[in-house]
């Protein structure tokens, strides 16, 4: 059975991630590894994709610096969206050239691949008691509405003055809201190669997303497996990690083979360009 390389980072600054998916992309591409999925936790961050808005930060320049919140423009699809502490962030690395399943043609197309990625995350938020599904062309993965949770976020009416002057005002929904975003999705390919990802809501302090206008979306909320799932559940990082690997390899057909770390994943790569292989 063909596999799928599983290395868990742990919280990485957001400019260090991108460097890990460069060398990783680079690795991959060179085929001196297989195909990856790495599942990390990035401190308070906002990303600006290839289809973004400026205007949907909410929060302005000096009030992200002064809290040490960075600001990227990526090459990913999709709009505005937050990373931070309590989401799990996913970067599957993989070449849509491989043999996957329901695959038409020479490759798995592009919205193929997002819609599998939609199935991983739904099964996923399924394992906590979350009914989960997609709402057609709003890509990620939402509530169907109600739900467990007793609040969810939808775009606060501040303006930039309010944002400076102190923390965004909040504007809280009662559980009787339309659906509400779980997780994100937004990915790029190169090469047949694909990087960025998905990043899924587990224990998120939906404040932060009070910065932004999340995807550009701003009639639905978002929310998080913690509020949404049923008591007995406890969604954990660790246990949100386990599920979506396992997920994965579900949706995909692989086999998830774990990596101790990016380096014994790399040690291949570099012994394919001439450097030995460390022991």
């Amino acid at each position: 059975m063909m596999f799928v390389h599983l290395v868990q980072l742990g919280r990485v600054p957001y400019a260090e991630g991108l460097e890990v998916q460069r060398r990783v992309v680079a690795a991959r591409k060179a085929g001196a590894i297989g195909d990856t999925l790495l599942l990390l936790e990035h401190p308070p961050v906002i990303t600006l994709g290839r289809n973004s808005s400026r205007a949907n930060v909410l929060a302005s320049d000096e009030w992200l610096a002064a809290r040490n919140v960075e600001l990227h423009e990526i090459n990913r699809g999709g709009d505005v969206t937050y990373h931070g502490p309590g989401q799990l962030v996913g970067y599957p690395i993989v070449d849509l050239r491989g043999e996957w399943p329901d695959k038409r043609g020479p490759h798995l197309g592009p919205v193929d691949f997002v819609r599998m990625l939609e199935e991983v995350l739904i099964r996923t938020c399924a394992d906590f008691g979350v009914l989960a599904k997609r709402i057609p062309k709003c890509t990620g993965v939402w509530t169907f509405g109600g739900g467990q949770g007793t609040a969810s976020l939808l775009r606060p009416t501040h303006d930039d003055e309010t944002v400076m002057d102190g923390a965004p005002e909040r504007q809280w929904l009662e559980s009787k809201t339309p659906e509400r975003k779980l997780a994100a999705i937004g990915v790029h390919v190169s090469q047949g190669v694909t990087s960025h990802g998905f990043a899924l809501n587990v224990t998120t302090d939906l404040r932060d997303f009070e910065w932004i206008v999340p995807c550009g979306i701003t009639d639905r909320g978002v929310t998080s497996l913690e509020l949404e799932a049923t008591d007995s559940a406890e969604p954990t990082m660790a246990r949100a990690a386990d599920s979506t690997a396992r997920n994965f390899g579900r949706v995909f057909g692989r086999q998830m083979l774990g990596c101790g770390s990016l380096e014994q994943l790399l040690a291949g790569a570099r012994e394919a360009d001439g450097e030995p292989k460390a022991l």
